[in-house]
């Protein structure tokens, strides 16, 4: 998947608790050819991860923005007005990276992606009860202006 990703894509991705959402992140990270570990944002929102020197399957290495919208879009309140508090939020945490420079990965995306780029790819986890398989459904969604 990180193979087919460029500076400047967006990443939702969507799923429960448990499903593999941050397990999938840091397996785009480490296509990408990202410095450092990359963990859940959870505590902190937005990680960033400097494009290293070598990107798995070769080309060149891509930055990413790890992001965890969950709270962000947390309240009724937010989630109901399109995302915007969301993203003034988003934007109030300075992040040294352009996210026109960077893939930018959203954990609980949906409802912000779509004022983050004119497309975004969806993937969606599912995790079935007692099963340690996960399976991953994703398309790319364009947004009409």
């Amino acid at each position: 998947m990180a193979a087919d990703l460029t500076a400047g894509d967006v990443v939702v991705l969507s799923g429960p608790l448990g499903a593999g959402k941050t397990a999938l992140a840091r397996g785009i990270g480490a296509g990408l050819g990202v410095m450092g570990v990359v963990s859940s944002p959870t505590f902190i929102i937005a990680r960033e991860h400097r494009a290293g020197q070598a990107r798995r399957g070769g080309g060149p290495p891509v930055a990413m923005v790890h992001v965890d919208a969950y709270r962000l879009l947390g309240d009724s309140d937010r989630a109901h007005d399109g995302g915007r508090l969301a993203l003034d939020e988003l934007d109030a945490l300075d992040l040294d990276t352009e996210l026109d420079d960077a893939v930018v990965v959203v954990e609980w995306g949906e409802g912000l992606a779509e004022r983050l780029a004119d497309r975004h790819l969806l993937v969606r986890l599912e995790r079935h009860t007692d099963d340690e398989v996960r399976v991953a459904h994703w398309q790319w969604v364009n947004h009409t202006k």
